[in-house]
């Protein structure tokens, strides 16, 4: 029996070479032409469109794939281009953080330096008053290191005011992304969460201070409430600018001025409440025999409460704040901070033209 001849079936699949049938056909060349050169070339033809071809498939093969992945870099890009956006806009809010860190570091050296020359005043019995319209000293005379550290504070804080207002106007004429216009209003907030902070320390030194306004202006004095502005009365300041409103908003701000309105009526009612009891402390017993000791400690015991209505004053100012500002898109609520830092500093430059009027002869 003869062996079973060998033989290759040349592939089916998409014009893909196949070399073992290749080595077959080398092999009959060989047997029927004997040739060195003639194989030789056969050998380097067969070799080149072996290659040929491996480089077609190649590239067909691979030119979907560049496709996919041009297509797939696309989103990519953009992605990348937001995380960019995000870093830098993180990094901003970074060098921002440190320099008002730096800021309170700064102030709180200045404070120590302060306190230290306060005591060489007392020791002295000598006090130079300051502030913005002039120092502060209790009714003996003695000088009140907690208000006068206010003042300093104060100070300062209306100066970062002044510079963040500047700050976000240029802003808003920019057209900054609102990444960058929210870390501004963040920092606008804060600021101003920080004002609460200060009045609720300096009320611990001398409440009566605090509630009087002393530390305002004489046109920010005339539209004090308890020692702040009047929340129900700001927003009346504020909606106006803050257009266009959508209707639900509309009714978001209506319904924060009411529960404001109320808020401020309760804290009203129980100021009349204390002031009418302090008033029948005082007036307790005998008047007219000079002896008043036991009706005033017993009063001042009352008087207490009084830094409490402040600090009630105070939160609810802040509250009104944050739900106006979360019921306001980013851009609206950059409007809205700059319109209430602007409504400040036209009091106070009322004030100064006020003070520096000509005045007539009397």
């Amino acid at each position: 029996m003869n062996p079973p001849s060998n033989q290759f079936v040349p592939s089916r699949r998409m014009d893909i070479y196949e070399p073992i049938h290749q080595i077959g056909m080398w092999g009959e060349n060989f047997k029927s032409n004997g040739n060195p050169n003639t194989s030789a070339s056969v050998i380097v033809e067969v070799d080149n469109k072996l290659e040929n071809e491996s480089e077609t498939a190649s590239l067909e093969m691979l030119a979907p794939s560049n496709k996919y992945d041009q297509e797939a870099t696309k989103p990519i890009d953009k992605i990348q281009r937001r995380l960019a956006q995000n870093r830098e806009a993180a990094r901003k809010s970074r060098l921002r953080k440190k320099a008002y860190v730096q800021q309170l570091e700064n102030s709180r050296l200045k404070l120590i330096q302060l306190e230290q020359e306060l005591e060489r005043v007392r020791e002295q019995g000598l006090y130079m008053g300051g502030g913005l319209e002039g120092g502060h000293l209790g009714f003996s005379g003695a000088v009140n290191s907690g208000i006068a550290a206010f003042e300093m504070e104060y100070g300062h804080w209306i100066e970062e005011q002044n510079r963040q207002i500047c700050e976000l106007r240029t802003a808003l004429n920019n057209h900054i992304s609102d990444i960058e216009l929210g870390i501004l209003v963040e920092s606008g907030m804060t600021h101003y969460f920080e004002l609460f902070r200060m009045k609720s320390t300096a009320a611990k030194a001398d409440v009566f201070y605090v509630m009087s306004g002393m530390w305002k202006t004489s046109a920010e004095q005339f539209f004090s409430w308890i020692g702040g502005f009047r929340p129900s009365e700001l927003l009346k300041v504020l909606v106006p600018h803050l257009d266009p409103l959508t209707e639900q908003q509309i009714l978001e701000v209506c319904n924060l001025k009411q529960s404001c309105q109320q808020a401020e009526d309760a804290l009203l009612q129980g100021m009349e409440k204390l002031q009418e009891t302090v008033s029948v402390t005082v007036a307790a017993g005998q008047l007219g025999e000079g002896t008043y000791i036991p009706q005033v400690a017993t009063a001042m015991e009352k008087l207490e409460a009084l830094v409490s209505f402040v600090n009630q004053a105070d939160h609810l100012q802040q509250e009104t704040l944050q739900q106006m500002f979360r019921i306001l898109k980013t851009r609206q609520a950059a409007r809205g901070l700059l319109a209430l830092g602007e409504y400040f500093q036209r009091l106070r430059a009322l004030s100064t033209l006020w003070a520096s009027r000509p005045h007539e002869p009397v």
